[in-house]
């Protein structure tokens, strides 16, 4: 996972970016929103073609859009609920897409190869990083761990398709994705231990203080 200084860096620089720009014009942060999952299609139909080359880097100007809708929606003031859900489900659709691309290009020039399978596991994974993570903080748990978050899933994605080396990348993401799904698990099941440790303790002093 990258640093939370590296990340607060650079919300910083994009929030006085887009400040500057967007913040000036009537774009919402709703519609900027929408961008992402639309020119990702794009490189679907890339990636699917074969053009992993330049797939990889309208996946990469696509994402971009992901930063910028947040900072807009602070310099406009249009944070909402709705807002952080709409942004956070198309983020799953895209992320879907481009492993979309990928399994429609191999499934074409190398059928019953262990790339489809590989797709299918890192897919997965990539969900369950999500979902596990949406799950636990509606049980009120604090669940910001692991090492591949949506950033750094998106950085090797683009590395592994400007490079030619999917393969490589492809593994990595199914291997290390259920490793940060399984993180998240346990993290949380430490933070439910200790509330229970920490409720069983409390009762017998109460108790003893009754008496």
């Amino acid at each position: 996972m990258l640093s939370q200084w590296f990340h607060a860096r650079i919300r910083h620089l994009t929030d006085v970016l887009v400040d500057r720009t967007l913040g000036r014009t009537s774009l919402s942060a709703s519609e900027l929103t929408i961008v992402c999952p639309i020119l990702t299609f794009g490189a679907c139909w890339l990636l699917a073609s074969g053009a992993f080359f330049w797939g990889g880097w309208v996946v990469l100007f696509a994402s971009a859009f992901d930063m910028l809708d947040g900072a807009l929606a602070r310099s406009k003031n249009q944070v909402s609920r709705f807002g952080s859900f709409l942004d956070s489900t198309l983020d799953r659709y895209s992320e879907s897409l481009i492993f979309l691309g990928l399994l429609l290009y191999y499934q074409q020039a190398a059928p019953g190869s262990n790339e489809v399978l590989l797709i299918y596991v890192a897919i997965t994974g990539s969900l369950l990083i999500s979902y596990s993570r949406a799950r636990a903080e509606s049980l009120h748990f604090d669940c910001r761990v692991g090492l591949l978050e949506r950033p750094e899933r998106i950085l090797l994605i683009v590395f592994g398709l400007v490079t030619g080396w999917i393969h490589l990348i492809l593994w990595a993401l199914a291997i290390l994705t259920h490793v940060t799904a399984i993180q998240r698990c346990v993290y949380v099941w430490q933070q439910s231990r200790s509330e229970t440790m920490s409720s069983r303790s409390i009762g017998p002093a109460k108790r003893g203080e009754q008496q």
